[in-house]
């Protein structure tokens, strides 16, 4: 009888691991999203990268200034970020995730992701990004990106 009851246990911690290792079909199709930009930018593919953002969506860097040696944010148009991505460039913009922390609540969702960024396999830089994503009636589409940067 305490083998039974011991391999139950057993299958019910393995049921509950692969439960949680899995993630919802949210994060899931979250992340697709995020993946989406970030194949968009390797790729140079301006329309993949514009794809994934909501309309009038914002771009924001904090960082701190060199001179004043004062935080700082910068914002970007998500136009003219495309419009890099798209611009032909010779090195590859490889941003790597090391992992993502995701919440969701109804139709908004924050996605915390670590990052290294690699200019054709060279490190440049690396920091957190921060994506609010709203669920559209086209699926999850990035609201907002703000994002840290350091050597």
């Amino acid at each position: 009888m305490p083998k039974i009851i011991l391999g139950l246990l057993f299958f019910i911690v393995c049921l509950f691991a692969q439960a949680q290792s899995s993630g919802s079909k949210e994060e899931t199709e979250i992340k697709q999203v995020i993946g989406q930009l970030f194949d968009g930018m390797r790729k140079g593919d301006s329309a993949m990268v514009r794809s994934v953002f909501y309309s009038g969506a914002r771009l924001q860097t904090t960082y701190v200034d060199k001179k004043t040696g004062k935080p700082a944010i910068r914002e970007e148009s998500i136009t003219d970020f495309a419009k890099a991505v798209g611009t032909p460039h010779k090195e590859v913009w490889d941003e790597r995730l090391s992992g993502y922390d995701i919440k969701v609540d109804d139709n908004l969702a924050i996605a915390w992701t670590p990052y290294e960024f690699y200019l054709d396999g060279k490190f440049s830089h690396k920091g957190v990004n921060v994506f609010q994503l709203f669920k559209s009636e086209k699926g999850w589409k990035v609201i907002s990106i703000a994002d840290t940067r350091r050597k």
